[in-house]
């Protein structure tokens, strides 16, 4: 079955760009397309998509508010932020509230489209040109801090680095000239030594000790 995806955006030409884009792909389809946070909520809950698209900052309800609401209505689905705004303040509160990425609209089709598949599969997405506005003023963690990271290995460390950076595992293995099963392997010790539930966690933990530059 191909993903379902509801678009929220109020900019009516950009919607239906968006929609000749996806449904072009094969393996999605878009189940309908919202001007506003009322509308994206109200069509959710009655299309129940896979993903919804949505911009931060439509009318009415904030985008991040509406995100908060549609991860309480469907857990399942997986909010993908598409915005004009590269604020590391905006991204850090889509990813507190449950967004699974965030995205600019100034990216190319295939970087959309890798994106969408990537929150569907359960990774966490955050356009590259973010994640170094996200990191550029992150101070590095005082040494005498004591770091649950002091743990990890030099590999495990490489490889936290790179999933966090937005990498796949194949993508990961490929980096460092390792098997994919290798990198799962170093990903579940790195969840385990740091006591870390999923993507996002591991994301803001890398965030937060500066892995990330």
């Amino acid at each position: 079955m191909p993903i379902r995806i509801l678009i929220a955006d109020d900019h009516g030409v950009l919607r239906a760009g968006l929609r000749a884009l996806l449904d072009a792909e094969p393996g999605l389809q878009v189940v309908g397309e919202a001007v506003d946070g009322e509308e994206a909520l109200r069509l959710a809950k009655d299309m129940r998509p896979d993903v919804v698209l949505l911009d931060i900052s439509m009318p009415g309800s904030g985008g991040i508010e509406v995100t908060r609401q549609l991860r309480a209505l469907l857990p399942e689905a997986r909010v993908l932020i598409l915005t004009i705004h590269e604020d590391e303040t905006l991204l850090r509160e889509a990813l507190r509230v449950g967004a699974a990425g965030y995205i600019t609209k100034r990216a190319i089709e295939p970087e959309l489209i890798h994106a969408i598949f990537a929150v569907w599969r359960g990774d966490l997405y955050i356009h590259p040109a973010l994640t170094r506005a996200l990191l550029k003023d992150i101070s590095p963690t005082d040494p005498a801090e004591d770091r649950a990271d002091e743990t990890l290995t030099s590999r495990e460390s490489e490889v936290l680095r790179l999933l966090a950076s937005g990498y796949t595992n194949r993508q990961a293995a490929n980096a460092l000239g390792i098997s994919v099963r290798t990198v799962e392997s170093h990903r579940a010790n790195i969840m385990d030594k740091l006591g870390l539930r999923g993507r996002v966690e591991l994301v803001r933990y890398a965030m937060e000790r500066g892995f990330l530059e």
